[in-house]
């Protein structure tokens, strides 16, 4: 199994709301989420004011996408899902591939998960939908990769960790789509934390503006929570 990320921003066009989520919640991510190795999926509003406004992420095994049963759902469209997507202002398809999964010492799973977020065929729990994702994507040059992913494990996650509501980090690595190299998401409860002290000497250390002199591309950005998908087509939560 290759545990992965599929991520999808889009942006409607004006007035066309109502039917991009009334199709997004229930055809197009409950039929994704039915497919054996998709664990969870959710969507996602951007809280920073840039576009695309929206963002679904589906936690899954890479595999499925090389299914005939993935294949089918993308050539043979409905009638609904074909003019929606030809009607949308933009679209942005990620594919990547989980590096590393990092979670605070002190965090636990929650206990009382629904049943779509019982544990996976390997015994580990899903994790419930966050309040507010950060996610951020950067390139570096391939000789200065080692230095940026030991700035991340060595200094950066475990900064980040120590402030209050910060649940989980991931790392990927971009295998499909156009996009810079490599992604963290950030999983926090309280978009406030932003603004303190404590997260402003986190990000601003002499190891982080070494290693951001060496950044080519990069993107920041920060969704907050709107539902997630439910496999019988009903109305996502």
């Amino acid at each position: 199994m290759t545990e992965g990320l599929l991520y999808v921003l889009s942006q409607p066009r004006d007035g066309d709301e109502d039917g991009f989520h009334d199709w997004y919640d229930t055809e197009h991510g409950p039929a994704r989420l039915a497919l054996p190795g998709v664990r969870q999926g959710h969507r996602y509003r951007a809280a920073d004011g840039a576009a695309p406004s929206w963002l679904a992420w589906y936690d899954l095994d890479l595999r499925v996408l090389q299914t005939s049963e993935y294949r089918a759902l993308r050539d043979r469209r409905s009638a609904r899902e074909s003019a929606v997507m030809s009607a949308l202002a933009s679209l942005d398809r990620r594919v990547y591939e989980l590096l590393e999964d990092h979670l605070p010492d002190d965090h636990l799973p929650d206990d009382h998960l629904p049943d779509d977020h019982l544990p996976d065929d390997h015994g580990a729990p899903a994790a419930a939908a966050p309040p507010i994702l950060l996610a951020r994507a950067i390139t570096v040059p391939p000789r200065h990769e080692p230095a940026f992913h030991s700035w991340y494990a060595e200094e950066h996650v475990p900064a980040l960790h120590a402030l209050p509501g910060w649940r989980r980090t991931r790392r990927y690595v971009l295998r499909d789509g156009d996009a810079p190299r490599f992604l963290a998401l950030h999983e926090i409860d309280d978009p406030a934390v932003f603004a303190t002290d404590a997260y402003r000497a986190a990000t601003d250390t002499p190891w982080r503006a070494e290693v951001m002199r060496t950044v080519t591309a990069e993107e920041r950005r920060i969704f907050a929570y709107h539902n997630s998908f439910q496999t019988s087509g009903a109305p996502a939560r």
